[in-house]
């Protein structure tokens, strides 16, 4: 986000009807002594997206959330969620955000259920009269029917962050702000989610989720903020980062030196060469140009494709840092 783009979104911010952005904030910010946790964070999540918040060990995105759901407050800067300015307007906000921020704390004797319905005891805005209905059909649809009687403590990681997932579910939510919502799941279990997910999506909630596994990140979600050292260093349409990025020609051939020299003569950039393969950014450069000039000299073509970079690559070439989990 430009400095001028930054500023107007700054002067813009908190929307009275909050018809745009589900969650929004300008210049968020959070110190700890003398560590920059969050530096000046500008989020702006639209109403309906599934939003992929990214981030390496240590970039701030746990703790952006917890300002946002006013579990920390900020050294400085101004946020709202689903157009009210918090903490003014917790009361009225915060009972339509369900929430998992590293698991809710269970009560280890009690069953599955029993805790759900707890939690939902302590929701004012809950009709008691149809608590039972919601909590069964909540755990249902996190896969813990059968394990509703269950005592916690008998409940395996993966079922325990399930069961959280759940408490986010009973009522009808407006925005689902979920931390790491797979830690613990097998693969089928994440695929759950991942279906999970999307339906919510698809019943009109907003999801502002926070992951490291990328490859569920790229399929459900519409939207991605990355964050680097405190920074939100990119925030776009998924699709906008894709297409902002430069295609690569990938040649396979037994003379990759050679190829390499064509790719250059052409004026492809960052060409890179290793064993039966080179590859260089196209630019402008038209793929049938390049197998042409590859045939003319004579340069031997076993395959040939044009690649764009995946969520990864895209991610690595913002912040130059691998991924993990925490942060």
């Amino acid at each position: 986000m430009t400095e001028q783009r930054r500023e107007s979104h700054r002067a813009t911010i908190l929307d009275p009807g909050g018809a745009a952005f589900a969650v929004e904030s300008a210049g968020l910010t959070k110190r700890f002594g003398r560590q920059l946790a969050v530096d000046g964070v500008d989020l702006a999540v639209p109403r309906g997206s599934v939003y992929g918040f990214l981030g390496p060990n240590g970039s701030g995105k746990t703790t952006t959330i917890r300002m946002l759901l006013g579990l920390v407050r900020p050294t400085a800067g101004r946020h709202a969620l689903l157009g009210g300015s918090l903490p003014r307007d917790a009361d009225r906000v915060l009972p339509r955000i369900g929430a998992l921020v590293e698991g809710p704390a269970f009560h280890p004797y009690l069953s599955g259920a029993a805790n759900l319905h707890r939690l939902d005891a302590a929701d004012r805005t809950a009709d008691p009269a149809t608590a039972a209905a919601r909590v069964a059909t909540a755990l249902d649809r996190v896969g813990l029917a059968v394990a509703a009687g269950k005592r916690y403590r008998a409940y395996s990681l993966g079922m325990r962050q399930r069961l959280a997932l759940a408490a986010t579910l009973i009522s009808p939510r407006e925005l689902l702000i979920l931390d790491e919502p797979t830690n613990g799941l097998d693969p089928q279990g994440t695929r759950e989610v991942r279906a999970l997910i999307s339906a919510v999506a698809a019943e009109g909630a907003t999801v502002l989720l926070s992951s490291h596994l990328l490859s569920e990140v790229a399929q459900i979600c519409t939207h991605v903020g990355v964050m680097h050292r405190g920074r939100l260093v990119a925030q776009a349409p998924l699709e906008d980062l894709r297409a902002g990025t430069m295609p690569r020609a990938r040649v396979e051939t037994d003379r990759p030196e050679d190829a390499a020299a064509v790719l250059r003569e052409l004026g492809l950039t960052d060409v890179i060469s290793g064993p039966g393969i080179a590859t260089g950014e196209l630019g402008g450069t038209a793929p049938e140009k390049v197998v042409a000039a590859l045939v003319h000299e004579g340069v031997p073509v076993r395959g040939f494709a044009v690649a764009v970079a995946d969520l990864e690559e895209l991610f690595v070439s913002l912040t130059g840092a691998g991924f993990d989990v925490s942060g």
